[in-house]
Formats: C-alpha cells, sequence, structure tokens
C-alpha cells in the first residue's frame, strides 16, 4: 500500500515538526509547514492525501485555508485541529468542508485513525 502523503499546517513549529516525525516513523509521508502562503502553494505543486490544519493561524484562519484548499483541490481531506474548541467552531470547521476534527493536546494513535478514515474517503 502506498504511503499517505499529510502535509502539517502550524504556526507552532516545534508541535508540528514533531507530530511530523512521528507520523514518519508510522510510515506516512508527512511534510510540515508554518505559514498559510506555503500551503497553498505545496498544495498547487504537490497536492497531498490530508493536511493537518490548524484553526487559529496568524493572518489568515484556519477556515479561509480549509476553503482555498478545498476550492482548489475538492479530494485533499483536511482534518482540523485546535486547543480551543467548541461545538460552534466545530460545527463551522465541518460545514466549511473539513473531513474531521481534533483537540489538542493531539492523542498520535487518535490521529492516526483520523488520517486512515480520511484517506479512505478518497480511495
Amino acid at each position: 500500500m502506498p504511503k499517505v502523503n499529510v502535509l502539517l499546517v502550524d504556526d507552532e513549529i516545534e508541535f508540528i515538526s514533531a507530530l511530523a516525525e512521528r507520523l514518519r516513523l508510522r510510515n506516512y509521508d508527512a511534510r510540515a509547514v508554518s505559514r498559510a502562503e506555503d500551503v497553498l502553494s505545496t498544495i498547487q505543486h504537490d497536492p497531498p492525501d490530508v493536511v493537518l490544519l490548524d484553526f487559529k493561524m496568524p493572518g489568515m484562519d484556519g477556515i479561509e485555508i480549509l476553503k482555498l484548499i478545498k476550492s482548489m483541490h475538492p479530494a485533499v481531506e483536511v482534518i482540523m485541529v485546535t486547543g480551543h474548541g467548541d461545538s460552534k467552531s466545530r460545527e463551522e470547521v465541518m460545514n466549511s468542508g473539513a473531513a474531521d476534527y481534533i483537540m489538542k493536546p493531539i492523542d498520535i494513535g487518535e490521529l492516526v485513525l483520523k488520517i486512515n478514515k480520511s484517506k479512505m474517503k478518497n480511495s
């Protein structure tokens, strides 16, 4: 089975670098970017299977980025990540096209399940 290509997006560089490494150890092709502009150029040139996207980003927020990703590549699945979620933000995320939602601190087992489930939607 080919590796699942995951793009991690969060302005907390140490957090996403460590998470990308943990995913690579589990045989995922994981890349990390910390700026909204990098997300869009990466998606344009090498679209991932799944994007793990922080809800709160400087400049462009996660919902705006989510909508742009879905307009550029509707098949790319997006899992939103937040440290301060509530039912209203979860509803907004899901209505904007996210495949799933996960809270920080991230449980790697739960994340792997969500990535695999999201990837299977497009297989």
